[in-house]
């Protein structure tokens, strides 16, 4: 019994020492969880200076009138649209039916067409169309004197010098047609450009005028002074009937010029420049021809008059242009 209770004893001390010592061994280890990483709370740092605190006030001014004319426009943009007659019309064509119509707007053109020359060439067609109607004979008997086709030279030139009508109006064919063609020849040459063609049309007129009458006056004046008043009027009958036939040839070119363009546009300039000239020259030559009939006079005084009263005033007038419009 005493052995049994000894052992029993030592039984119970095992066990207890058995427990203490799990109680000191370690629990198991267990895998850790991962869990989202918790940011650490660090202290506040001071803020770095913004950019709109770098920049100058006067940038800072523009930038916020800026913001306010943007924040206009949007609520500008937000307003309700109040559509046109025009845009509802199309909308609503039974035809048609445009949604959203767009409206192109295009600049003013100034349309600069050839109206003007195509009305100064008809009123100058139908001028020298009533005057060689109405005076077939005169107009006939004055080309066959100009151009000395017929023997009977006295009586064709008294018979002209009586029939003042028609030569007052191939004369003022002459006035019309020499402007017309002047003004064309400063459109070509691109001289004037500023005025209109009816104002240039009608100084080129009044200058034509002005120099034929100041001659005729000169020229009456110096018959009346120096008593050679058969002299002066066989000359002015001869540059007279020049310019009628001047007048009428110059139509045609007239028309050439004004209409067309091109090769065809320079050659009916240099033409009508070279009929001008060749027209002068023989007017010059059955000038002197004429007057050494009456007058006793040389070709050098004859020259010297073509210089002091022809040519001279010419080139003193063109000058005097090219000054004053340059």
């Amino acid at each position: 019994m005493l052995l049994l209770r000894l052992l029993s004893f030592i039984f119970i001390l095992l066990s207890l020492g058995a427990g203490a010592q799990d109680s000191t061994v370690p629990p198991p280890v267990q895998q850790p969880v991962e869990r989202p990483a918790v940011r650490q709370r660090t202290e506040p740092r001071r803020p770095a200076a913004s950019p709109a605190q770098r920049i100058s006030p006067a940038r800072q001014l523009q930038d916020s009138l800026r913001l306010d004319s943007l924040r206009r426009d949007s609520i500008a943009r937000a307003q309700p649209v109040y559509y046109r007659f025009d845009t509802l019309a199309l909308a609503n064509h039974p035809y048609f039916k445009i949604k959203n119509p767009v409206k192109v707007l295009s600049s003013t053109r100034q349309w600069q067409g050839k109206e003007p020359f195509f009305y100064a060439a008809i009123v100058l067609l139908l001028f020298f169309a009533v005057t060689r109607n109405n005076f077939n004979r005169y107009m006939n008997d004055l080309f066959r004197l100009f151009f000395r086709t017929t023997i009977r030279q006295r009586q064709v030139k008294e018979q002209l010098m009586q029939s003042p009508f028609p030569s007052l109006l191939l004369n003022i064919l002459f006035f019309l047609s020499g402007a017309l063609f002047i003004s064309l020849v400063f459109r070509y040459n691109h001289f004037l450009d500023r005025y209109d063609f009816w104002l240039l049309f009608l100084y080129c007129l009044l200058g034509l005028v002005l120099i034929y009458l100041g001659k005729f006056l000169v020229l009456k004046l110096w018959g009346w002074l120096f008593d050679i008043a058969e002299a002066v009027n066989t000359y002015i009958f001869i540059v007279f009937t020049t310019n009628k036939v001047i007048g009428i040839l110059l139509i045609p070119f007239t028309i050439l010029i004004a209409f067309t363009t091109g090769t065809l546009n320079e050659t009916a300039m240099i033409l009508s420049l070279v009929l001008i000239a060749a027209l002068f020259l023989y007017r010059y030559f059955m000038s002197y021809l004429s007057v050494r009939k009456e007058l006793r006079i040389s070709f050098f005084h004859f020259m010297l008059y073509l210089l002091g009263l022809e040519i001279v005033p010419l080139l003193l007038i063109n000058k005097l242009l090219l000054t004053y419009f340059s």
